[in-house]
């Protein structure tokens, strides 16, 4: 065992929160990438502290996970630390019209809790497929509404690994993005503010967005969401629907032929297969369109 690895375990209290050579494509919701050096599971702020710590010292390449459901990581892996931001952050807490969660919670978990608790205002967030650290960090949005319209504040573990909590105004949230990324920080929960509602309207509008999201949205496939943010003053996945690319594909990728803004792994599609076929979309959006398509999806690793 190498003298890193004995120092990681050590940093994680339990040997079996640390694994070596974990495939990614079991933990990302594009079901792609190569293994990860080493995969770590903190259990508790301590322990995530210890780990950054360690890696900060030695010059080894971190990344937070939550549920992997904004990334792509390469076949070749990621040769760092996974930190995977689990079941020892995923607690939900509710304070009277407010709800605390740490930053592993799944957002349709907080939604449900919500809709237990006949609060109103986070309907929008049941069905991302995501964590609340990893929304907070992006301001995660759909139908019309978004995390800042709904977030108290985030308490975050600072570079120099010092603990503070942030008031929303402060993090500078707009279009997937917040001072947070910026500032290299990590969430380690957030604290949302909620209003008393109707239990079976508040049903029946996650009820509503679930059915359009099925309806509109290839959730038979793996996919990462929207592939690519929306350029100002267009769509894009009306863009590249323009462009004759439904049912384009590379490999195993492919645009859904439902919905154009979204890539989905059709068939045992590599990680490789997913960036090729958003190079050709955006230089051929580029070339009938004038338009520079951003992708939304973070890559990981070497591509």
């Amino acid at each position: 065992m190498s003298d890193f690895l004995l120092k990681l375990t050590k940093a994680a209290g339990a040997g079996e929160r640390i694994k070596t050579g974990e495939p990614m494509k079991w933990h990302t919701t594009f079901r792609t990438g190569g293994p990860a050096a080493y995969f770590a599971t903190p259990s508790c702020t301590e322990e995530l502290s210890a780990i950054i710590k360690l890696c900060r010292q030695g010059n080894m390449p971190y990344y937070i996970l939550g549920n992997g459901s904004n990334l792509l990581i390469s076949d070749k892996g990621y040769d760092g630390v996974m930190i995977s931001m689990g079941e020892g952050f995923s607690q939900i807490w509710n304070e009277g019209s407010q709800i605390r969660a740490g930053a592993g919670a799944l957002l349709s978990r907080i939604a449900r809790q919500a809709l237990a608790l006949s609060l109103t205002g986070f309907e929008f967030a049941a069905g991302i497929p995501g964590t609340l650290g990893g929304a907070v960090v992006m301001n995660a949005g759909a139908y019309g509404g978004e995390m800042k319209q709904v977030l108290v504040s985030a308490q975050v573990l600072t570079k120099e690994g010092e603990i503070r909590t942030v008031p929303a105004e402060e993090l500078e949230l707009g279009y997937r993005t917040s001072s947070i990324q910026k500032e290299e920080q990590i969430v380690l929960s957030a604290l949302l503010k909620l209003e008393l509602g109707d239990k079976s309207r508040i049903r029946a509008r996650m009820e509503e967005l679930a059915e359009k999201r099925k309806e509109k949205q290839p959730l038979e496939y793996p996919s990462a969401g929207s592939t690519f943010k929306r350029p100002e003053g267009w769509f894009a996945g009306k863009l590249i629907e323009d462009a004759g690319l439904k049912g384009f594909s590379v490999g195993g990728a492919q645009v859904s032929e439902k919905h154009c803004g979204f890539i989905i792994n059709r068939e045992n599609a590599t990680s490789s297969d997913i960036i090729e076929l958003c190079r050709q979309v955006r230089d051929k959006v580029k070339a009938k369109f004038g338009v520079e398509l951003e992708m939304e999806i973070k890559r990981l690793g070497e591509f």
